[in-house]
């Protein structure tokens, strides 16, 4: 490869190392600001769950609401996939996207026909192109969502359930633990008798989820209203903020994840560079070599 070859995809490398340099740094204050915006959020997310919980049991009976109606036979089951807008992200989109698809296909082999929700074009555009049309696609927002972005998903996902279009709805997001490591999650919305809501193992909060202090006893609570009119209030709280709170996570998991992605284009365009510099010295070595040789002949010819 000739030298001026050589020189111009090193200036090529030098300018992707400087727009991979500044997307590192934008993430990595982007993220600052999701993770305080996850910390401020779990409390309070924690907190709604474990009150629809505890209102369910003390209700003598879940009241007749259609959104608290449980299917006799799941039929219809929802997959919302949360990705994000934007890429350069590593396999942050494509292992939702997999694990959806995935869970999509065991479904429809026990028979159940499976209808998709995106949030996110990356998630929207996959589904499309791979003749999977989401029924419903919320984009434009997944760089900073609002709790009203998580409103109409809820409002959606809460209508096609009271319609009998869905008789099950599953979310998948990307859970964020640090800029190095996002987990794969899927949770059950609805129904809240199959919801995670119900489930043991719900963190933060001095008092577990059952109502118990920490010496194990349970707190005597007095509803006003009555546990069963709670419970009509909370159930759609419960599905707002639990998709808000996986906008929350899928966002900080997606800054965290184009941050690596970009610090390791970075260093792997500085050894691109160092080994393009290494071999255009050789080449440039090796010119100056032949022509010291070229010049001990000349001059041997003319001896």
């Amino acid at each position: 490869m000739a030298q001026k070859e050589l020189r111009s995809r090193i200036a090529s490398v030098k300018n992707v190392q400087k727009i991979t340099r500044a997307m590192e740094m934008i993430s990595a204050a982007r993220l600052r600001r999701a993770e305080q915006r996850i910390q401020a959020l779990r409390p309070y997310a924690s907190a709604i769950r474990r009150m629809t919980r505890a209102a369910a049991e003390a209700a003598e009976n879940i009241p007749n609401l259609p959104i608290l109606v449980e299917r006799d036979s799941i039929d219809k089951v929802g997959f919302l996939l949360v990705t994000s807008d934007r890429g350069l992200a590593g396999a942050f989109n494509s292992q939702i996207i997999r694990a959806g698809l995935r869970t999509a296909v065991a479904t429809e082999q026990d028979g159940k026909e499976t209808i998709f929700y995106a949030a996110g074009r990356r998630g929207v555009g996959t589904l499309t192109f791979r003749k999977r049309n989401p029924v419903g696609a919320y984009t434009g927002f997944t760089d900073r969502p609002a709790y009203a972005n998580a409103r109409d998903i809820a409002s959606d996902l809460m209508a096609a359930y009271v319609d009998g279009e869905l008789d099950r709805v599953e979310i998948f997001y990307n859970h964020y633990i640090s800029p190095l490591q996002q987990r794969v999650t899927q949770e059950t919305l609805l129904p809240l008798q199959q919801a995670s809501i119900l489930e043991e193992g719900e963190e933060d909060g001095e008092e577990g989820q059952d109502g118990r202090d920490g010496r194990g006893h349970r707190a005597l609570v007095e509803y006003e209203p009555d546990p069963a009119d709670i419970l009509e209030r909370l159930v759609p709280s419960y599905v707002e903020i639990s998709i808000y709170r996986a906008l929350l996570e899928s966002t900080a998991s997606e800054h965290g994840a184009r941050m690596t992605a970009m610090r390791n284009a970075s260093d792997n365009a500085g050894d691109l560079i160092s080994n393009y510099t290494l071999q255009m010295n050789r080449e440039r070595q090796a010119d100056i070599t032949q022509e010291i040789m070229e010049v001990v002949a000349g001059a041997e010819s003319l001896v």
